[in-house]
């Protein structure tokens, strides 16, 4: 069973062997290759501008999320008008001890209801 190489002797071992193989390229491949390796750096050059600006585009993307996050999140401010003195709220009518009464002829105040609407008066 072999014995695993560290980093510094897999480095050194890659590293010949990549030297190795450069070292057996002919003269056309090592002309091509270079020839390349000029095209792509001069495509860099002229697309510069372009690609420094767009490296931003993922930040501001994030930036206009949020500014639409804080927008939909304050919304439009919420009213709260506080019930008149001595105006009792639904919930106060809910806890009071009489509710129960209440939802024990809830037929009773319906047929009220009905009625005032009938006979044009309300009560209320």
């Amino acid at each position: 069973m072999k014995k695993p190489l560290d980093e510094e002797q897999l480095r050194v071992q890659a590293k010949a062997l990549f030297d190795d193989s450069v070292e057996q390229l002919d003269a056309a491949t090592l002309s091509r290759l270079n020839q390349d390796r000029q095209k792509a750096l001069q495509e860099i050059q002229i697309a510069g501008p372009a690609v420094q600006w767009a490296r931003w585009v993922p930040a501001g993307g994030l930036a206009a999320a949020a500014v639409v996050a804080v927008v939909v999140w304050q919304g439009a401010p919420v009213e709260h008008s506080a019930p008149a003195a001595g105006s009792a709220t639904d919930f106060e009518i809910l806890l009071s001890e009489d509710s129960l009464d209440m939802l024990e002829d809830l037929e009773f105040y319906s047929w009220m209801d009905a009625a005032n609407l009938d006979s044009g008066s309300d009560v209320g």
